[in-house]
């Protein structure tokens, strides 16, 4: 069984299925119990997990997206990355991919097709205008929901164009049936390589088939950098020749000839979609094609032509229509009818019947007029360059700027509205041109990024929220020498100090605490400093040591602070007690029960060797039948105790072991009775038969032991 299934990580995604598995990782349904909502976490294969080259992949991907937010890619909603796991949480998807959509219908009406084309090129339009490349735009990348919303996913292996540029031992990493030109040679790749993966996509939408097939990857990759794709509408002729010269324009051969930007094919496509009749001349027929490609003439232009580019494109039509001259002769040799009149007089008739009603269409639709060469139809100029504008209708126009003004939809220097709107036909001015006022986009505001290292994650967050970023937080262990504790903030991306645009995202790393490993702490008691040294170093143990008076051999550890088998985290401290050599000093509680035949006064010494150590009087009338001695001493001693009576005469109690650093003794023989009968007992007196006992005394209030007699 899995083992992330029933897992729950950072105690909030509890993980219930695996939905997805790709090359570099695997992807999870989930529940956010915090946030009580199902999630999608993509968690990196643990082969991968060492590698540099895969983690800096996956580390794209979760930057790239994080700092993206559009209704058409995937939102991101947390990320994680640490020694032990990476992975980040998502958008759960309720639907299925465009390749299976595409499987299932084959051939999409070209309605379809262009609903969902213009939402992938929106959410590429929000990638490119913040430096970002997908590079493998496919309809496996693509999922469908069932309102027909469309959600780019996978940056896997999209890359910041302000980085450096893919090169040829990076090699092309997107699926081969694609791929751009440029890409498959290995050569730099920007956003014209995802239009002309649209453009592909564009192309197996409306024919049911891909523009280039073979056996092998390497055959596919060169056809499409030499071959020329077959026309769509050979393929499949109800696609209208507008949308054929939008994909086939979508996928040049050359980047700098195909569409510039996403912006640029959208405003096609809604060309398109305004007029489906519309042609845009983007493309001539090879000579020996022509009869087989005859393109209709030019009835409307989707968006002006620069100059400079008018006279190719005026070359791009063949408007030789000799071979439909070939009806006429047909007609000529009918056989006459009796009489020619009617037939005169009824073409006639209709002539003039369709040049009126073609005349009155034209004035309803304004296409004419009397006066109308001193008209000028209004262009769409919002979304367009103004320094562009100025130069394509220089000739029309005179583009007054009323307003600037910062914008967050619009780029600096795009016109973003017009005193005139589009589509409307003004009388031209003595100059022959028509004033217009614009409103011009200065940009995004821009605000420095602040420092907010070591700062709580609200206070983090709110600091950044404040001057109008979004904020996308993603955990990561700190190292310890950074020691960020669990909490706080650790950096920003962009870092502090970073001049960035209002709206922007800011990536907020923020610590899962400190990296850690966990150790089982070793036996250490009984050993030198210099034996455990090379064990304690290997799992990452700090000893302090602290020096202590044992019996113990000078060196050898007596004691340490955490207990063998304890599991700790690595750098972990402890304090270990070394024996000094030289043993403690102590006292031994020496007590006894006095016999019942006891009288008199009697005093006992405690000898070392021959020298006493201790001595006590007492009266034994006096002493309610205990006596209690305390004996100072050093380590372990052999200690001799002797009785002396009244009557002066000494007997040997008992010979015993005091150890004087715990306070405890044993006897190594003891004669207690026989020694106060031998310094006690008179001629007339009997001696009691009962035993008296020896007591040991570990303290006075603590616990009397009573050994056999």
């Amino acid at each position: 069984m899995d083992k992330f299934i029933g897992s729950r990580l950072d105690g909030r995604y509890e993980i219930t299925e695996l939905i997805g598995e790709g090359g570099m990782a695997e992807v999870y349904k989930a529940h956010d119990v915090l946030d009580n909502k199902e999630v999608a976490v993509k968690i990196l294969r643990k082969q991968f997990a060492s590698n540099e080259e895969f983690q800096r992949r996956f580390r794209n991907e979760s930057k790239a997206i994080a700092v993206l937010s559009h209704p058409n890619i995937v939102k991101v909603y947390d990320m994680c990355f640490s020694e032990k796991m990476q992975y980040i949480v998502m958008e759960y998807i309720d639907g299925i991919t465009l390749k299976d959509y595409i499987d299932s219908e084959r051939v999409l009406n070209w309605k379809d097709a262009v609903h969902f084309i213009i939402q992938i090129l929106r959410a590429l339009q929000t990638a490119h205008n913040r430096g970002i490349v997908h590079r493998d735009i496919k309809p496996q990348n693509i999922m469908l929901l069932t309102d027909g919303t469309i959600k780019v996913m996978d940056f896997g292996i999209a890359k910041f164009a302000r980085e450096e540029s893919m090169t040829a031992t990076d090699q092309a990493i997107g699926t081969v049936h694609y791929i751009s030109p440029e890409q498959a040679r290995g050569d730099v790749t920007d956003e014209k390589s995802d239009i002309y993966s649209v453009g592909v996509m564009f192309y197996e939408m409306l024919t049911g088939q891909k523009p280039f097939d073979a056996d092998t990857p390497v055959s596919i990759a060169v056809m499409h950098m030499q071959n020329v794709a077959q026309r769509p509408r050979d393929i499949n002729p109800n696609i209208p020749s507008g949308l054929e010269e939008i994909i086939m324009h979508a996928m040049e051969k050359d980047a700098e000839v195909r569409y510039q930007t996403a912006t640029d094919m959208i405003h096609d496509i809604e060309a398109f979609k305004n007029n489906n009749q519309i042609v845009f001349g983007y493309y001539r027929v090879p000579a020996q094609q022509q009869r087989q490609y005859t393109v209709a003439p030019k009835r409307e232009t989707a968006t002006p032509v620069p100059r400079g580019q008018q006279q190719e494109s005026s070359e791009t039509y063949d408007e030789d229509y000799d071979e439909y001259d070939d009806y006429d002769d047909y007609e000529d040799e009918q056989p006459r009818q009796k009489s020619m009149l009617v037939p005169i007089l009824t073409s006639v008739t209709i002539v003039v019947v369709v040049i009126c009603a073609v005349i009155v269409v034209a004035i309803i639709a304004g296409a004419w007029r009397p006066g109308s060469e001193k008209m000028t139809t209004i262009p769409d100029l919002v979304g367009m360059q103004y320094e562009d504008a100025v130069e394509i209708y220089e000739d029309s126009l005179v583009l007054n700027v009323e307003k600037e003004s910062y914008s967050e939809e619009y780029a600096a220097g795009v016109i973003y509205d017009q005193s005139l709107a589009a589509g409307q036909e003004i009388e031209q001015d003595a100059d022959g041109k028509v004033r217009v006022a614009i409103a011009v986009s200065l940009g995004t505001q821009k605000y420095t990024v602040p420092d907010v290292a070591n700062m709580d994650e609200s206070a983090a967050k709110a600091a950044l929220e404040e001057l109008g970023f979004t904020v996308r937080k993603v955990s990561e262990e700190s190292t310890m020498e950074a020691g960020f504790e669990k909490g706080k903030a650790m950096r920003t991306e962009p870092e502090a100090g970073t001049e960035v645009e209002a709206g922007k995202t800011i990536v907020l790393y923020v610590s899962a605490g400190i990296a850690v490993d966990e150790v089982k702490v070793p036996e250490l008691v009984g050993k030198t400093m210099e034996e455990v040294e090379i064990d304690v170093a290997h799992l990452n143990l700090v000893l302090v040591p602290e020096e202590v008076e044992s019996e113990e051999p000078e060196g050898t550890i007596v004691e340490q602070s955490i207990e063998p088998g304890e599991i700790v985290i690595s750098g972990t401290e402890i304090t270990v007690k070394v024996s000094s050599g030289v043993a403690p000093e102590g006292e031994v509680a020496f007590g006894l029960y006095l016999p019942s035949f006891a009288t008199g006064r009697y005093t006992i010494d405690f000898s070392v060797g021959n020298e006493i150590v201790e001595s006590q009087s007492f009266v034994a009338e006096n002493t309610s039948g205990m006596l209690v001695s305390y004996i100072p001493g050093r380590g372990t001693e052999r200690v001799v105790v002797t009785i002396t009576g009244s009557t002066g005469l000494t007997a040997t109690m008992g010979t015993y072991s005091f150890n004087f650093t715990s306070g405890t003794f044993t006897a190594i023989s003891e004669s207690i009775d026989p020694a106060f009968q031998a310094v006690t007992v008179s001629p007339t007196t009997e001696p009691p038969t009962p035993a008296t006992t020896i007591v040991t005394v570990t303290t006075i209030v603590d616990q009397v032991e009573t050994p056999e007699s």
